[in-house]
């Protein structure tokens, strides 16, 4: 059997991936990063990019290259260790924080504005239960998700976008300005970690299996051929995050004259859209966000009742009910709450995760992979512990000399030390089977 894919299918899995992605945090994040940052939005910009489009990408093709599913990716761990990661990150991106986020957003800047004065408490409930039965609804039919994603709500929003884009560069609003805040000595560093509220990277690593189950259905069996498929899905959505991101990044650099003092991207966006395109703006906005924030709550609601469904006997469908109807429920705790309590769990998953995607490429190498990954995890998790609970507001004030510890970074020499240690410890696997034969 043929293991190939007409263009439009390969278009179709790529701009679905790329929807999966492009939620609440890719477009709140990047507009007030770009209007802090001013002068310096280039390395703001650059060091988003890295968190936010590069290591999602990588971990989309570390899923292809290890084996295409998140049991092949930990094989090396004790399964109960990569069920909690599992666990962890699902809960996370589904839930507890993205998923729940997704409507938060979508209610600020696609509802809110219209509701006006009128705006409760209630109303973001009754908005929240109507957003999330969508999302079910699409997300009940799980076979067809590349269809109804890929095929028809992303090039609208992709459309949507493009318009947006261009109005900026060619019409921007403002000049920019001096940078603010950790963006006037750190903005590399600064954008690095602001592209963690994203959550890509986490997102990746289930996104990556439901493209991989609609790569099945469309007859797509072979290890080869599914990471072919897969990667080049991933190239497709990290280049439109790219343009999405940049476009964003400008235009809050850009927002200064129309947005001063605005507190959040939401703000900014809102009124910079209303500067460029009249009372019309804010109805292209509300639709872009809409549909960008039911994409994702989407692919959310569907990834994580698949990897529930997988270790339970609980089905897909019930899953789907249960992780919707939580969303819907968390969502009423507010968007400012949310983010807060979101960041000191990002600053102690991320590094493991990276750390897992990174293991990925150099397995081969290792000459005992288990005894690797098991210490090289051990150590990510040991120093983002500390990072976590910096950021969180302990006193941390003792593991100062370590390095890149003021930078919320204590994790990575660490981490990728005990990577270099691992690669000349141990005995390869065949001489472990021979010794115990």
């Amino acid at each position: 059997m043929k293991q190939s894919l007409k263009l439009a299918d390969i278009i179709a899995v790529g701009f679905m991936l790329f929807a999966f992605f492009l939620g609440a945090g890719n477009i709140i994040f990047p507009p007030i990063a770009g209007q802090m940052a001013g002068e310096h939005v280039f390395g703001a910009m650059s060091g988003f990019l890295i968190t936010a489009v590069g290591l999602p990408l990588l971990t989309i093709i570390a899923i292809g290259v290890s084996g295409g599913s998140w049991q092949h990716l930990t094989r090396d761990l004790p399964p109960k260790v990569a069920m909690i990661m599992a666990i962890l990150m699902f809960v996370i991106i589904g839930p507890a924080f993205a998923a729940p986020r997704t409507g938060l957003v979508a209610y600020e800047m696609a509802a809110k504005p219209f509701i006006g004065a009128d705006a409760s408490q209630f109303s973001l409930t009754l908005f929240s239960i109507a957003f999330f039965s969508i999302a079910m609804f699409f997300a009940w039919s799980q076979g067809k998700l590349i269809d109804t994603i890929g095929k028809f709500l992303t090039p609208a929003l992709f459309i949507g976008l493009i318009v947006l884009a261009i109005a900026v560069f060619v019409n921007p609003q403002g000049e920019i300005v001096a940078a603010t805040g950790k963006y006037v000595d750190s903005p590399i560093t600064t954008g690095f970690f602001e592209g963690y509220n994203t959550m890509d990277t986490f997102g990746a690593l289930m996104f990556g299996i439901l493209i991989i189950d609609a790569l099945k259905s469309k007859g797509i069996t072979e290890h080869k051929a599914t990471t072919k498929y897969l990667t080049i899905a991933g190239l497709i959505a990290a280049s439109g995050l790219a343009f999405v991101y940049i476009s964003l990044f400008y235009l809050g650099a850009t927002s200064s004259a129309v947005a001063a003092g605005a507190d959040n991207g939401g703000a900014i966006l809102t009124v910079y859209t209303h500067a460029l395109f009249g009372t019309s703006g804010q109805t292209v906005l509300s639709v872009i966000v809409l549909i960008a924030c039911l994409t994702t709550a989407i692919g959310l609601i569907s990834a994580c009742a698949d990897y529930f469904s997988s270790i339970c006997k609980v089905t897909y469908k019930s899953w789907v009910i249960i992780v919707g109807v939580a969303c819907a429920v968390v969502a009423n705790v507010g968007l400012t709450q949310l983010i807060t309590l979101s960041v000191p769990v990002l600053f102690l998953l991320y590094p493991v995760a990276i750390a897992l995607v990174v293991l990925a490429f150099i397995r081969k190498m290792m000459p005992n992979p288990q005894l690797a990954y098991r210490v090289v995890i051990s150590v990510a998790t040991c120093f983002a512990i500390l990072d976590a609970a910096k950021v969180a507001g302990a006193d941390m004030s003792a593991f100062s000399m370590l390095p890149m510890f003021d930078h919320g970074m204590a994790w990575v020499i660490p981490t990728f030390a005990s990577m270099i240690i691992v690669r000349f410890v141990g005995k390869k696997e065949d001489e472990l089977v021979a010794e115990n034969a």
